[in-house]
């Protein structure tokens, strides 16, 4: 259990190291949302930090395929040889 604590004019919370470990909150920016009945604390993920992983997840899952209708609408550029530049 903690106790609200003043500093300043606002007051905080000391939150126990293994809670901050747990909840991914070492070393990031917070975002804090107002509930029913208290107060959400959760990490933003500012940045290109997790890319990569994102990307090697997708990757990953589908591997092997290729939507070669998307990629022949990308590669194709037949339709502007009639636009008016």
């Amino acid at each position: 259990m903690t106790m609200l604590t003043k500093i300043g004019n606002s007051q905080g919370i000391r939150i126990p190291k293994p809670l901050i470990q747990q909840a991914h909150l070492e070393n990031v920016s917070l975002e804090l949302e107002v509930l029913e009945n208290g107060l959400l604390i959760k990490p933003i993920n500012i940045g290109r930090d997790t890319w990569k992983e994102n990307i090697e997840k997708v990757i990953s899952q589908h591997k092997g395929l290729q939507d070669e209708g998307l990629l022949e609408d990308l590669l194709n550029d037949n339709d502007l040889e009639e636009y008016e530049w």
